[in-house]
């Protein structure tokens, strides 16, 4: 898988990454699947990976966000991978960032992540996307103040979806009066109005995407963005290597600790130093 991930890395072309959030039944897959058609429609190869929820018992899931995409089922220019959440917290899939970067090699862009229904700590998908598209529905109301300090401050474009039932008008100018108090960085974040299930509205999504991704171009910020990001993953590369290390491997050093043929400092560098050689394997293997 390494040398797999190291090739494609170097194919990659950095593909605009979308991250679509929100909470649960604000109609996130639906949106997805009108944005998807959008983008085929101007001849884009598109690719969407999808987090379910997981059962705390079996490890398991409906992924269901792939049934509401079915309409592109037969698309070949349509690339939808669902994954479960494996009972993480983030609102991603933990092999999310992997996953991104075959299909950037393969060519598809953009890149869509839908998050699993999110909460305020559940804003991981900031760390791996260019632009967050954050969706709501009417009568969401008070409780997007208990989301203000989370899922709200990473938005650079909000959706109020279903905005035909009633009570969508208000949810917008809430979200507006937020964004007007927020912290302003050369971009301020457009509050729209659409109705997924019909394609109400998505054509100006899409132009605020668009319009988002050249602003962040023009400052600097995607690179930033782009850093921030692959810092985020080598910080979670080092976890995994970390964990892969066998409990037997440990208690070897920690006998050559004892007995003062080394250090835990000199240690724990030649066991990280062994996965370069393949000289540990992850537990149970």
């Amino acid at each position: 898988m390494g040398q797999l991930l190291e090739r494609a890395h170097a194919r990659a072309t950095g593909a605009l990454r979308i991250g679509i959030t929100g909470p649960p039944g604000s109609g996130k897959s639906t949106l997805t699947d009108r944005l998807l058609g959008a983008y085929r429609r101007d001849g884009r190869r598109v690719a969407v990976v999808a987090t379910d929820p997981s059962s705390p018992y079996s490890g398991g899931s409906l992924l269901g966000d792939r049934v509401r995409m079915g309409s592109h089922a037969g698309d070949p220019g349509v690339f939808i991978r669902s994954m479960s959440t494996r009972g993480r917290l983030g609102g991603l899939n933990a092999s999310a960032e992997m996953v991104a970067v075959l299909l950037d090699a393969e060519g598809y862009r953009p890149i869509i992540f839908e998050t699993v229904g999110v909460g305020q700590s559940e804003v991981e998908v900031i760390d791996r996307t260019d632009t967050v598209v954050v969706v709501v529905a009417p009568g969401f109301g008070d409780d997007i103040q208990a989301e203000k300090a989370g899922l709200m401050e990473v938005g650079d474009v909000f959706v109020v979806n279903k905005a035909d039932n009633p009570g969508a008008t208000r949810a917008a100018r809430t979200l507006e009066n937020m964004v007007s108090m927020g912290p302003s960085h050369g971009w301020r974040p457009p509050v729209l109005l659409t109705v997924a299930k019909t394609g109400e509205g998505v054509d100006e999504v899409v132009d605020a995407i668009r319009l988002h991704n050249e602003s962040m171009a023009e400052s600097g910020a995607l690179r930033s963005r782009r850093r921030a990001r692959a810092e985020a993953e080598i910080s979670r590369m080092i976890e995994r290597l970390a964990a892969q290390v066998t409990e037997p491997a440990v208690a070897r050093y920690s006998e050559a600790v004892m007995a003062g043929a080394t250090d835990p400092w000199s240690a724990a560098e030649e066991i990280f130093n062994s996965f370069r050689t393949g000289g540990h394997r992850p537990r149970g293997q």
